[in-house]
């Protein structure tokens, strides 16, 4: 972790904060504080978002609340910088939860969602060279998450990526699949996940916490067995935020590092790269 990531996410917890602290919902804390994220470029998200074999950056996102189980997520986004308020607006005006690809940036255009900078053409690749280069390219992660309690007893838990390092145009991960990036019910928990997307997919990671919390295992235990199943059935790799009601939580990975944090208002907000 870097001073300047430390320094961004001590910002995104004392704005998460000091939304509860207002009495706001949990939902826009969630929203408010992957927002500080995206805007940073020090992430893979909004401004720092990896970019895709063919040079474009195209983002995913979602969001979830857990009193009415509502949820919004775009996926393959463009040209904008904070996909996770394109993702809140398909769950507040629209019946659907997923939008994607160009239609998903129409859509935040049309709600005159802050642009991005446009990148600069770069040379074409045959779809050959674009599949060869994918085998042989190292993939890196970063999604960025947040999961929050209100003074309701609402949980809500948000994420947003640029996906991973190079990857072949036209992939989705974990990130706006409900159940497996993200998840939040009141009668269990909300999720925020990061890693490996196709192994996270697979198991419906999220949802698969979730249902552990369920059945009365502790937000530790449930990440740690579903973890851990993760890395013996399909040698998956991921992090994530578990939050319960009643104020229980716990951040797990099965990667080296993690880079996250938290914050309860009181004393300084708490930063580590590894939870054990």
């Amino acid at each position: 972790m870097t001073s300047a990531q430390r320094a961004c996410l001590r910002a995104a917890l004392q704005v998460g904060y000091s939304w509860l602290d207002r009495g706001s919902s949990a939902l826009l804390a969630v929203e408010q504080t992957i927002r500080v994220l995206e805007r940073s470029g020090l992430f893979n998200a909004g401004k720092g978002a990896y970019l895709q074999l063919d040079g474009a950056r195209r983002m995913d996102a979602s969001i979830m609340e857990g009193d009415g189980l509502r949820a919004g997520a775009v996926a393959s986004i463009e040209g904008i910088v904070h996909p996770i308020t394109a993702a809140c607006l398909v769950m507040d005006v629209t019946d659907h939860v997923l939008l994607v690809g160009p239609m998903a940036t129409k859509f935040a255009e049309h709600f005159e969602l802050e642009p991005q900078k446009r990148l600069a053409p770069r040379r074409r690749l045959s779809y050959g060279s674009v599949l060869k280069r994918m085998r042989t390219t190292r993939n890196c992660h970063g999604t960025v998450g947040a999961v929050a309690l209100d003074r309701t007893g609402t949980i809500a838990a948000g994420a947003s990526t640029g996906g991973i390092d190079l990857m072949l145009p036209g992939r989705v991960g974990d990130t706006p699949i409900i159940g497996c990036g993200v998840y939040a019910d009141n009668d269990t928990g909300a999720v925020s996940m990061t890693g490996w997307g196709e192994s996270i997919m697979r198991l419906a990671v999220a949802k698969e916490i979730c249902d552990q919390l369920a059945r009365g295992g502790a937000p530790a235990t449930a990440a740690r067995l579903v973890l851990q199943k993760l890395v013996s059935r399909i040698k998956g790799a991921a992090g994530c935020l578990v939050l319960t009601p009643d104020g229980r939580f716990a951040i797990r990975h099965s990667t080296p590092r993690m880079m996250a944090g938290w914050w309860d208002g009181k004393g300084e907000p708490i930063m580590k790269d590894q939870f054990r």
